[in-house]
Parts: C-alpha cells; structure tokens; sequence
C-alpha cells in the first residue's frame, strides 16, 4: 500500500541530461511503488523565461514524456501531468499570490539562481559572483511578473494534488520551505486545507557540468543528455574539464572536486575500476585521455538501456499521448476537489447560493 503523496516536475525547455537523472529522476522511479506519484510537465512555468520560444515548449513536452519513460518512470503505476491542461494550477497559483507577501518572492534564493541562469543564457556566460546581486537588481525591472511570480506557481502545483514529499535537487530547498510557510499562512487565515510537504534530496545532490560549472545548461553547452548517442557522449566527456593544476600525465593530480570523477562515481558500476583510477591519478600514474576513455565506456554502457526504450516509445506515439493524457485527466479530478475546498476555505464559492 502506498504511504503518501508526491509532486514534482520539470519545466518543458528541452531535452534532460545527466545532472536531471541523479538529481532527480533515478529517485522518482525508485519512488513509484512506495508513494502516489504526480509527475509534472510544468509548461505554464516555461513561458516565464521562454515566451518567445513556444514551440520549443511543445516539442519538448513530448520529449520530456519520452525521456521519463525512457529511464523507467510507468504511467501504470504514476501520474503524468501537463499543467496548462489542468487550469487549476493557474487559479490556486493566483489566490495563493493574494495570500503571500512580496518580500518572501524576492529574497527566495532559488529565483536569484534562476535569475542568475536567465543572464547566462543571454550573455553566453555565467555572470561573475561579484557582480550577482547588481544584475538582479538590473534583471528585476525587466523579467516578466509571470517569471518573477514563479515560485508561487510551483508552491501552487506542490499544495494542489497535496503531496507530502517533494523529491528536489539541493538548490530547490529553500523554495519548499516558502511552500511549507505558504500553506502554514493559508490554513492559518483560513482553514486546515494543505499538509506541509517535505523536500526528498536525490543520491547525487548537483552534478556539475561538463566544464566545471556548478549547474548544466543547454545555452552553455556543458551538458550531456539522455537521448544523445555513443558518439556523441563520447565526445563531451573528451572534452570534459578535469583537475586544472595538472599539465603532465605524471603529474600528481586531484580527484575531490575533479568533474570526471564526479561522473565516474555517480555512473560507473565497476566501483573497483574507479577506486584503481583514483589511486593511480593522485600519483600520476594515468593520464587524463584514459580516465575519460573509461568514463565514456560506462557512461554509455549506462545510457544504452535508456536509449532503447526512448526509440521504442518514440516509435509507439501513441502510448506516450496516451500516458500524458489519462494521466492528467485523473489529476483534473484531484485538481478539482482541491479548488472546491480552497473557495469553500476562503469564502468565495457560492455567491448567488
């Protein structure tokens, strides 16, 4: 029998990577069978940033569905959201934005951050640690109240199917806890109506990207994705940073904060072979070309499961629409009950009664 309830979900701007499975979803499958499961297309999110790239947007909510039944998640057993099929996200987004203050939006961190990759995009870079909190003071008299507001929004997707737990990444916890005090405010000015959910970090709390940076990006090119192929996943991990203070194979290196041995330990299932690499790589006794060699055999070793089921699905539409859409109708359902027992709540059901 199954526990609880989740939400969680992803914003349809483009295919998923490396740092989306560890972080997040290699979880969500382990999660099905203990828990309800309310897995979300957040495609009313990704106008916020991307409004001028709406088919973008379509496209990749048939590839977010493709990759989540590529890694395992079963609509048997789950619950496939799209958001904007379900406008009860927008409505309890909107009276929740009555009931929370504006100065707990602008100090939510993760907004900074998204703030902070909006301008990465834009410039090509990321911005400088220094010079953060300038550009968002710059950012916030341009980004659109929709985006700004978008943390409301993912609390109203969370308190809406009231889920219990919220399996994030580790730079998505302080927007739970703003969902927590979300809820605890509604039920206070109202009454008892949302649990307050518990955030659930992932095996591998943030997989850096490929060129050392703290988070994967497409604009930055410094991801590899699940549907990309052999050739492919080989050639980015060739170019992968490693330790920066090494110029010779012989030279002795350092394996903490070294991204291939980051990926080595959140991939490769010969943990004897990446103990052996590690050893010999503090003593410079390998080079670089090896430890990424090994690394691009594992990783596609791992990928290729992955990859076979996305081509069959992908040659099967059908059961990819089919998946997306009873799902959502049963939570149009759940959706809807809630919303009942928020108007009743706050008073504004029934005014011709």
């Amino acid at each position: 029998m199954k526990t609880g309830r989740i939400l969680t979900g992803i914003r349809p701007t483009g295919p998923l990577h490396l740092g989306h499975y560890v972080g997040a979803l290699e979880n969500w499958v382990k999660l099905q069978d203990e828990y309800d499961c309310f897995f979300l297309i957040a495609d009313y999110q990704a106008l916020g940033d991307h409004l001028d790239e709406v088919a973008r947007i379509r496209r990749s909510v048939i590839e977010v569905a493709l990759d989540w039944l590529a890694v395992g998640l079963d609509p048997e057993r789950s619950t496939f959201v799209i958001q904007s099929y379900v406008p009860e996200h927008a409505e309890l987004a909107l009276l929740l934005s009555m009931v929370t203050p504006y100065s707990w939006v602008a100090r939510n961190p993760t907004l900074k951050a998204e703030i902070d990759e909006l301008a990465a995009r834009r410039t090509g870079r990321p911005v400088p640690p220094e010079q953060v909190e300038n550009f968002i003071a710059g950012e916030l008299s341009t980004v659109s109240l929709g985006f700004f507001n978008y943390p409301v929004s993912q609390a109203a997707d969370i308190l809406l199917p009231k889920a219990d737990l919220v399996p994030v990444g580790e730079d998505q916890r302080p927007h739970i806890e703003m969902t927590r005090e979300i809820a605890r405010r509604f039920n206070r000015l109202f009454r008892e109506t949302f649990p307050e959910p518990e955030a659930l970090v992932g095996r591998v709390p943030r997989l850096v990207g490929t060129d050392g940076q703290a988070k994967m990006s497409k604009s930055l090119d410094n991801a590899i994705y699940l549907g990309d192929d052999e050739v492919t996943v080989t050639a980015r991990v060739m170019r992968m940073y490693t330790d920066p203070t090494r110029i010779h194979a012989t030279d002795p290196g350092h394996v903490e904060g070294n991204p291939v041995f980051m990926y080595h330990d959140a991939f490769n299932a010969n943990k004897e072979e990446v103990e052996e690499l590690k050893a010999r790589y503090v003593v410079g006794k390998v080079g670089d070309v090896e430890v990424k060699k090994r690394l691009g055999r594992a990783l596609n070793a791992f990928l290729d499961p992955i990859r076979e089921r996305r081509a069959r699905y992908a040659a099967n539409p059908d059961l990819v629409k089919d998946a997306l859409l009873s799902g959502t109708a049963r939570a149009k359902k759940v959706a809807e009950e809630t919303m009942r027992q928020v108007r009743d709540a706050m008073g504004i059901s029934g005014y011709t009664g």
